[in-house]
């Protein structure tokens, strides 16, 4: 249950995303492939949401700009998949890119980054790097606690 929670969180940072980055240039493709994420994890299609994943993120790619929200976006989403599969040394390199990309774009304080911290610490404790996990979550509840 934990963990359905963890993911919600963090895939709820796509459906967040979606609508104000489509604007912004992500184009309709994007959030296509990016429902069609969502729709193939909750089936636990979860390699199938990889390939549709990859897809979103090299949409995203030629979109947008390598440090866009848009590619930070998809990065989490594929880093969601492979840390459900219990892939994290795929997963890490992807949370960590994509929380780099959030902390420029949007600023260190931005509830975005929070959610990155919180995935990036459950990784963390999922690989018993429990200090770490801390540290980042007390960071995260620490954006979170900042009036917006």
């Amino acid at each position: 249950m934990k963990t359905y929670s963890r993911l919600t969180l963090s895939f709820l940072l796509l459906i967040l995303v979606v609508p104000q980055v489509v604007a912004e240039d992500a184009g309709i493709e994007w959030k296509i492939l990016n429902e069609e994420v969502l729709d193939l994890w909750k089936k636990g299609d979860y390699g199938r949401a990889v390939v549709v994943a990859k897809k979103a993120l090299e949409i995203a790619k030629e979109n947008t700009s390598p440090n866009h929200p848009d590619v930070a976006t998809s990065l989490n989403n594929l880093a969601n998949l492979y840390h459900d599969q219990g892939k994290f040394a795929l997963a890490e390199p992807l949370y960590k890119r994509s929380l780099a990309i959030h902390e420029k774009a949007l600023g260190p304080d931005h509830p975005h980054v929070a959610t990155g911290l919180n995935n990036l610490a459950g990784l963390y404790r999922a690989t018993d790097r429990e200090a770490e996990a801390e540290k980042l979550e007390k960071r995260a509840a620490a954006i979170k606690a900042k009036p917006r």
